[in-house]
């Protein structure tokens, strides 16, 4: 059990305090990372109130598990957030060639944008600007006038950050896959 978890299961105030006074790296991820990333991300997903199990949905969970897979360019990285001791907090997927995105619909025919997936904080170190310092870590490595990204109805924190970060939801990226209805957004630099 990483050592933050631990203090989560104390049960009391330790784990804000822990996360506040922790110094949080954003980074690129290591390759000898991607098997706990990859982890995180299905555990993080799984756990979210209503989303589809991998039994309804198994391509989808095979993608979030195999991190190497979804590196389909150079231009494709991986974040993560690790605390000071080295535990992985949360993750997100950065393309900075929309045609590396790999999603259903017209995002990866988008020019002169990048694009976030795949964001997923552990779920003991949430509400505490992980998921929001992945988001702008991203937004700061995009050249491109437009970032874009999908959410689902199941990801209402992710979604709440979203357009408080000036995400607008943007229908002409709509689509299905399997059960899930997928929502586009884009943020528009100045």
């Amino acid at each position: 059990m990483p050592h933050y978890q631990a203090i989560f299961a104390a049960g009391n105030l330790l784990p804000i305090l822990y996360i506040l006074c922790m110094t949080i790296e954003i980074r690129e991820a290591k390759p000898e990372e991607y098997a706990a990333i990859g982890a995180l991300t299905v555990r993080v997903y799984q756990q979210l109130p209503d989303m589809p199990q991998p039994d309804v949905m198994p391509e989808y969970y095979t993608l979030l598990a195999d991190v190497k897979a979804r590196i389909t360019d150079k231009s494709v990285k991986v974040i993560v957030a690790c605390a000071d001791d080295g535990t992985l907090l949360g993750s997100v997927m950065y393309y900075d060639d929309m045609k590396f995105y790999g999603s259903d619909g017209a995002a990866t025919l988008e020019k002169n944008a990048s694009g976030i997936r795949l964001l997923a904080v552990d779920f003991p170190a949430r509400g505490q600007g992980i998921g929001r310092k992945l988001t702008e870590h991203c937004i700061n490595l995009s050249k491109h006038p437009q970032i874009i990204l999908h959410t689902t109805i199941f990801m209402q924190q992710a979604w709440k950050m979203y357009e408080k970060m000036g995400f607008e939801r943007s229908p002409d990226l709509d689509f299905i896959q399997g059960p899930v209805s997928v929502f586009g957004f884009r943020k528009k630099r100045a």
